[in-house]
């Protein structure tokens, strides 16, 4: 089965102490499909880069770990997007973002998805309305496919002025999945709520599998017959920038190679999202992945 991202790419330019330690291109869902390419699953991404060098480095980047490059969209004249990532005393990252969202197009060629596939897509790159008409279609085609789909919220602060016009849209990509994956913090900026059991009486109405994380605290997985709770073991980390993209991955990994049940899945989640915790950079180490085959 092929995995197909849909989401943003960005050049990660992660800091400590005020100094910068490491440049990788990124992005969410761009995170995941890279750690996804490493494990030896057959992936391509959707996206689109600007016509710079930024984005030279972005599609080698992909190809050198395994991912198609040939649905990323570039214009001429166009500048990639770039993130700050300042790592705080306890090793979380406060993000600066330069990116115009308005000039993000996407006119180049697009998968054709059948039901032999599976769909990742996430963040606001899945609710931008420049690009709702590509996104939106692409996404009720792979539903009509009869793909697996599985949709990161990812909603960040600096979005929350958008929200009158976005939150249909989000509301809209989890009725098409069929699994959800947020955190605590995406549904306080969506709704203003905390509590997991009110959050899966909002978002129910749309999705029947809610994956609800709260950074080192207990995942919690919500579907119509109840909850369950997984603890989260506790590790030292060098950086958390990517914990939650390569949960995402895990946890698709371990649906593809057909784990049985969520106490699995969450299990193989949470071992690449503590590897990535445990390294300065964005996807799974070699020694992960050596571990895998």
């Amino acid at each position: 089965m092929r995995v197909i991202g849909i989401g943003e790419t960005v050049l990660d330019i992660l800091f400590k102490d005020d100094q910068p330690q490491k440049a990788v291109p990124g992005g969410s869902t761009f995170n995941s499909i890279i750690s996804l390419g490493r494990a030896g699953v057959p992936c391509a991404m959707v996206t689109e880069a600007g016509g710079d060098h930024i984005g030279d480095i972005t599609c080698r980047y992909l190809e050198e770990n395994g991912v198609s490059a040939e649905y990323v969209c570039r214009h001429a004249g166009v500048k990639s997007h770039v993130s700050l990532a300042f790592l705080d005393e306890h090793n979380d990252a406060q993000y600066i973002f330069y990116k115009d969202h308005a000039s993000v197009s996407m006119d180049g060629p697009l998968p054709r998805i059948t039901a032999e596939d599976a769909v990742l897509f996430g963040s606001f790159f899945a609710i931008n309305p420049a690009i709702r008409p590509v996104v939106g279609g692409l996404l009720h085609a792979a539903r009509e496919a009869g793909a697996w789909i599985y949709y990161d919220v990812n909603f960040r602060k600096n979005h929350i002025a958008d929200l009158p016009r976005v939150l249909p849209l989000a509301e809209e990509n989890m009725g098409l999945a069929d699994v959800v994956r947020g955190s605590t913090e995406d549904f306080g900026y969506l709704y203003g709520l905390q509590d997991g059991e009110a959050i899966y009486a909002r978002v129910g109405r749309f999705c029947r599998t809610l994956i609800l994380t709260d950074g080192a605290r207990a995942v919690r997985v919500f579907t119509p017959e109840g909850c369950e709770t997984f603890p989260v073991p506790a590790i030292e980390t060098v950086s958390t920038v990517g914990a939650g993209d390569n949960f995402n991955a895990g946890y698709i990994y371990a649906t593809l190679r057909g784990f049985p049940d969520q106490a699995s899945r969450i299990a193989m989640a949470s071992r690449w999202s503590q590897d990535v915790c445990r390294q300065m950079g964005n996807n799974i180490s070699p020694e992960l992945v050596a571990s895998l085959k």
